[in-house]
């Protein structure tokens, strides 16, 4: 997807966040005309004892099949009752028996989903054994057995009703939840050190609940027939009128008094077309989403793995560390078996060092740095001796714990800036809402610290970044706010996944110049990851050549750049700077870049 594409992307977010749904839907003939009947429906439920002109179970035998007239405008049934009371309180059996349903359904299958979709693992598993079986089991038996043992109890069988429509909410949280997942936003979210509560409150939930709604107007309808079919089978209460009840007895006179059959059947159909036609058009208007940007290509070994032997000795003591991994494997599930993709790494990082890790795609950079971030995607899994940061060992470390690490000590700048911001909220909100929840900022700190990291970071505006949206800004400004985030809670070491690529040639030397002063400033560690040598030249001390899953080469920058021992290492350097006039071209970029002002200009 191009910039440009991204850009209209967003565009269109914006205009759908100015009006939302529901004022879409509302602007909408298929929208403001059915809800408009649905809600005169439910009025006529609720005022029921106000607008029936008698008691619907009041009998008079004298009228008994009486045509429509003036005392009875529907005309009466068999024993006398006045049909149009009847079907007026009909009307309120039918809503909170369809409330009943849609509710249970809604407590049971959303969370439950949505837990299945983002935690995995066995939850997972066993929720979807669960929602195939509730889908296997003949419902109507089941109904039949609840209502013999209960006595034929209203509320129990729409509750069990609703049982049987958990699997639809269920599978629609957990797909939707599985999608939104692997949006990078989400990894950024995770990285900034939220918790996984909050995560799913604010960035999953926006994901879900457009088709909850769809699937709640059309699961109201399905719950309104069915209930009518139970109680046309003769199941409820006789004394409590009922579209049902009303259509079981019209049946059964449907040859010498149709008029019984035809308006139970007339509201009864009327309301389930209204909520048809009301989810349909959500579900039309739902579909014109931001197109989603594809999550980043994460790495995979190449075939021609290297055989030859990591040069260079781990030069710094594991206490001395900033970051220190020993025996990194990292491994991936596959149809064709578990194939693994890091073999053996073991590096560190001493505190205000800049390291580089290069390598060509699929050398097992990336799968390296989502190891020690925990970002590896449901398929990945890694084991290593230890992982350390700043000194504290995170291998075994529970979830939570680990957790704790993340915008604290350890801060993170991913590539393709724009997927890594939520278009859904302000560029502010996404600043300051980590600086709370993790930092424990009040509202007004936490702002100022916003404020504060971004004029770092060079955006001369603050309060109009703040108050933008991520489409609003160009890419170098994004790169920027996403810089800000990961240095706001003052991490010991930051860790930059290819941060230049996704920018032209003036906003990578833009960038590069900026980590550097905020290293030295900070005094941070900085792990730069890069398939680029020209990057690693502009800014690290050290550099770290992968391939094939493993170190072929490390060692300080300037010997290596002089002399490098493998020809692996040869290659990538011929590669990024034999072109001298290209090298120069950069430099002279960089140079200038930094004699001239920060600011960036949107």
């Amino acid at each position: 997807m191009t910039t440009t594409d991204i850009r209209v992307a967003f565009d269109r977010a914006k205009q759908r966040r100015r009006s939302g749904l529901f004022r879409r839907f509302l602007r909408h003939p298929g929208g403001y005309v059915p809800l408009a009947v649905f809600v005169l429906i439910v009025l006529v439920g609720v005022f029921a004892p106000l607008l029936a002109p008698m008691d619907p179970n009041f009998v008079d035998l004298a009228a008994a099949k009486a045509p429509p007239s003036a005392a009875h405008l529907l005309g009466a049934d068999s024993t006398g009752r006045d049909i149009l009371s009847r079907l007026i309180y009909g009307t309120r059996i039918t809503i909170w028996g369809a409330l009943v349903t849609i509710v249970t359904a809604v407590v049971i299958g959303v969370p439950s989903g949505v837990a299945a979709g983002y935690f995995r693992g066995v939850f997972d598993r066993i929720a979807l054994w669960v929602s195939d079986a509730l889908q296997s089991i003949p419902g109507m038996i089941i109904l039949l057995v609840v209502a013999a043992g209960s006595r034929n109890n209203f509320e129990l069988l729409m509750v069990t009703v609703g049982v049987f429509m958990v699997p639809g909410y269920f599978r629609i949280a957990r797909s939707q939840t599985l999608a939104v997942r692997e949006e990078p936003y989400i990894d950024a979210a995770r990285v900034s050190g939220l918790s996984d509560l909050r995560i799913i409150s604010r960035h999953v939930v926006a994901a879900v609940y457009p088709p909850v709604i769809i699937q709640t107007a059309l699961t109201a309808g399905m719950a309104m027939g069915m209930q009518a079919g139970l109680q046309f089978l003769g199941i409820g209460d006789s004394n409590v009128p009922s579209w049902g009840a009303m259509m079981l007895e019209g049946f059964r006179l449907m040859l010498t008094y149709p008029l019984m059959l035809l308006w139970p059947s007339v509201a009864l159909g009327l309301t389930i077309a209204v909520l048809a036609i009301m989810g349909s058009t959500l579900a039309e208007l739902a579909q014109v989403r931001t197109p989603r940007l594809r999550r980043r290509g994460r790495s995979a070994v190449t075939a021609d793995a290297a055989a030859a032997p990591a040069t260079g000795a781990v030069r710094h003591a594991a206490e001395a560390s900033a970051l220190r991994v020993e025996n990194l494997r990292v491994s991936h599930a596959t149809p064709n078996g578990v194939v693994e993709v890091v073999h053996g790494v073991t590096f560190d990082v001493a505190p205000g060092e800049v390291v580089g890790i290069v390598g060509e795609s699929g050398s097992g950079k990336s799968q390296t740095i989502f190891s020690v971030l925990d970002l590896l995607p449901a398929s990945g899994a890694s084991d290593a001796d230890a992982i350390l940061i700043a000194g504290r060992e995170v291998t075994a470390a529970a979830p939570k714990q680990r957790q704790a690490l993340l915008g604290r000590e350890l801060g993170y700048v991913p590539q393709e800036p724009m997927s890594n911001l939520d278009p859904s909220y302000t560029i502010g909100h996404q600043l300051i809402e980590p600086l709370r929840r993790v930092h424990g900022m009040s509202a007004a700190d936490a702002k100022a610290r916003a404020r504060e990291v971004l004029l770092r970071v060079g955006l001369a505006d603050p309060e109009r970044v703040m108050r933008s949206y991520p489409h609003q800004v160009s890419g170098g400004m994004a790169q920027r706010v996403l810089i800000a985030g990961a240095i706001s809670g003052k991490p010991s070491i930051l860790i930059a996944d290819e941060p230049t690529t996704a920018l032209d040639v003036t906003v990578q030397a833009e960038v590069l110049e900026l980590l550097r002063e905020l290293q030295q400033e900070y005094g941070m560690a900085l792990l730069i990851v890069t398939h680029n040598f020209g990057v690693v030249a502009d800014i690290c001390d050290r550099v770290i050549v992968m391939r094939g899953g493993e170190i072929v080469e490390q060692g300080d920058a300037d010997p290596l750049f002089a002399r490098p021992q493998q020809p692996y290492t040869r290659e990538l350097i011929a590669a990024s700077l034999d072109d001298a006039a290209g090298r120069a071209e950069l430099d002279a970029t960089a140079a200038s870049a930094a004699a001239t002002t920060t600011e960036v200009r949107a």
